[in-house]
C-alpha cells in the first residue's frame, strides 16, 4: 500500500490539529469542498498547517453553503522544515508563479526574492507568493510551508547573511563545469544551504565579485545550455538536493 493517499483532498488551514478538534472553514474552502469537489458530510479530508502534521478529518456541512472539518486521526507526524533558502531575482507575472510552486517542490525552506541590476521586476507580490507556496504544499503532500520573506537588495541580503552558510552560487560564468562534482566535494553535514539564482540578463561583473566574497560560496555552472531564470530554479534546487540535501 502506498505511504502517501494521493486520492484524497488536501487542505491547508490556520488552525490547531488535534484529535476531534472542529476546525472552521472560510467561504472559499467551503465552496471549493461542497460546489467543486461534490464532498458530502462525513467524507475524508487531508487538513495540515504547518505544525501539526498532517491529520484525516471528516467534513461535517452546515447548510447548502458552510463546512467544518472534525479531525479524527494524525497521518503523518511533523518534520523539520527545510533549510534551504532559495534567493531569486523576481519574475513578472505567470513565471514568478511557476518558479515559486517549483522551488517549494524541490524542497526550498525559504523564499527570498532579492533586488539585482538587471531585476526585471522591481516589485513583488508577497501575499501571491505564499497563495502559491500553500496551492503548492496542497498539492505536493508538503507538511511545513516555506517562509517567504521581502525582497531585499543582493548586497543587503549578503551583508545579513550568516557567515557559516554554504552559498551555491549558480553564475553561467562559472569556471566549474560539473556542479555535482564541485558540491559533492562539501559533503552533506550544512548548518544551511543558500541557492542564488539571478535575473534573465545574469549578474554584472560587480554582483559576481560580491556573492563570491562570502566566506562560504561555490560557484557552479548549470551545464552548458543557457537556462531561464525559472528553469534554472528546478536544476538548481534538484543538484543541490540531490548532493547535498534530503535526496542524498
Amino acid at each position: 500500500m502506498a505511504e502517501y493517499d494521493f486520492n484524497a483532498p488536501r487542505l491547508f488551514v490556520d488552525a490547531p490539529l488535534q484529535a476531534g478538534a472542529r476546525v472552521a472553514l472560510d467561504r472559499g474552502q467551503a465552496n471549493y469542498l461542497l460546489n467543486v469537489l461534490r464532498l458530502r458530510d462525513g467524507e475524508a479530508v487531508l487538513v495540515f498547517n504547518g505544525r501539526d502534521g498532517e491529520w484525516r478529518a471528516e467534513v461535517s456541512v452546515e447548510g447548502r453553503k458552510a463546512a467544518d472539518l472534525v479531525c479524527r486521526e494524525r497521518t503523518r507526524e511533523q518534520g523539520p522544515a527545510s533549510a534551504i533558502v532559495y534567493a531569486f531575482a523576481p519574475l513578472k507575472h505567470a513565471r514568478l508563479d511557476y518558479m515559486v510552486q517549483k522551488a517549494v517542490e524541490m524542497g526550498a525552506g525559504v523564499l527570498q526574492p532579492i533586488l539585482t541590476r538587471r531585476t526585471q521586476a522591481s516589485r513583488v507580490n508577497l501575499e501571491r507568493m505564499r497563495s502559491n507556496v500553500i496551492e503548492a504544499a496542497e498539492q505536493c503532500g508538503i507538511l511545513s510551508i516555506p517562509e517567504v520573506r521581502e525582497e531585499l537588495s543582493l548586497e543587503r541580503f549578503l551583508k545579513d547573511l550568516d557567515p557559516e552558510h554554504l552559498v551555491v552560487f549558480c553564475d553561467e560564468d562559472a569556471p566549474v563545469s560539473n556542479p555535482v562534482q564541485a558540491l559533492a566535494k562539501l559533503g552533506n553535514n550544512q548548518a544551511g544551504l543558500v541557492v542564488i539564482v539571478g535575473p534573465e540578463g545574469g549578474f554584472t561583473d560587480q554582483e559576481r565579485a560580491l556573492v563570491a566574497a562570502h566566506e562560504r560560496c561555490v560557484c557552479v555552472s548549470l551545464g552548458p545550455r543557457i537556462l531561464r531564470a525559472d528553469t534554472a530554479a528546478v536544476a538548481a534546487l534538484a543538484i543541490v538536493q540531490s548532493v547535498l540535501g534530503d535526496w542524498s
